[in-house]
């Protein structure tokens, strides 16, 4: 009964020590009288009892480490307090065991050594405005490195820049400094608009009254034009008709006649007023002729002069 359990025993440290089950996303290491002989991938996995042995045990996962919080001193000798927060990954679990003693500190190291390089190429307002930049850089430094430790660095992110409390002062007041010039800026545009747009209407206005006086000058101009034409187109319409009727019989006559009536009308008239003083032409046959023909037109007797 003795004997049995003991064989039982036996049994199941030998099974213990032979059967391994890797999980998922991880790769153990494995040895053989003290030197590597396999790694082993996720699954059911068989050993030699009691001459291999588990090693090393790593995770293929994606590994968030944060970098510890440092000073860096930037180009223009201005101090910044710099943490951060690394992702890695192993690739290679036979380097990650036996190409350094401890990667993470490894990498944590160079991170921090990488980013102290970076920002003392850069000045302070370039700190801010680059991050990209230098997280870029510094996972390409660390990733160089890292190779030989069977690491993957994937990226690196700047959690915070802190610069002293006299540089963030003075920055707070070079940007109050600047939104003070910016609102300067943006009312003198404000009134330069205005002033344009006020002269701008001033001059469309002023345009606008030229065109209509000028409208109104040509359309009185064209009335005009348009009232002497007519006047003179009754004008020789008349004419015509007076010429006309001179040519048929008895038309001089008739002319001569007329000619008489307003010579008699006008001396009557200038004789009337009392204030006027007439004075008659000393030879009167003319005036007697004209009143003669006159008179000869409508068949009555002349007078006697």
């Amino acid at each position: 009964m003795e004997f049995a359990l003991v064989l039982l025993v036996i049994a199941v440290v030998f099974v213990s020590q032979s059967i391994k089950v890797v999980p998922q996303q991880n790769a153990w290491v494995v040895e053989r009288l003290g030197k590597y002989n396999a790694t082993l991938t996720p699954g059911l996995n068989f050993l030699v009892p009691f001459v291999d042995r588990v090693a090393y045990k790593h995770s293929l996962k994606e590994i968030p480490l944060d970098v510890p919080s440092q000073v860096c001193i930037t180009r223009d000798n201005t101090q910044l307090q710099v943490d951060g927060i690394l992702y890695f990954q192993v690739t290679d679990p036979m380097r990650a065991s036996y190409g350094s003693s401890n990667y993470i500190m490894a990498v944590t190291q160079l991170a921090q050594t990488s980013l102290r390089s970076v920002i003392g190429k850069l000045e302070l307002d370039k700190t801010f405005e680059e991050r990209d930049i230098i997280n870029a850089q510094v996972v390409a430094a660390i990733d160089e490195a890292a190779l030989n430790w069977g690491v993957k660095v994937l990226r690196y992110e700047i959690k915070d820049l802190t610069p002293p409390a006299e540089i963030l002062r003075s920055m707070q007041a070079q940007i109050t400094a600047e939104r003070e010039k910016r609102a300067l800026i943006a009312a003198s545009e404000g009134r330069r608009q205005e002033q344009i747009n006020i002269a701008t209407g001033e001059r469309e206005a002023f345009i606008a009254r030229s065109e209509g006086e000028k409208q109104a000058a040509i359309n009185q101009a064209q009335g005009e034009a348009a009232a002497i034409t007519a006047v003179a187109d009754a004008t020789a319409q008349a004419i015509a008709l007076v010429a006309s009727a001179i040519r048929q019989p008895g038309g001089d006559q008739a002319v001569q006649l007329k000619v008489a009536e307003r010579a008699v009308d006008a001396y009557s008239k200038v004789a009337a007023d009392a204030k006027t003083t007439l004075i008659v032409p000393s030879n009167m046959t003319d005036v007697a002729t004209l009143i003669g023909s006159a008179m000869q037109m409508i068949h009555l007797p002349t007078p006697k002069a």
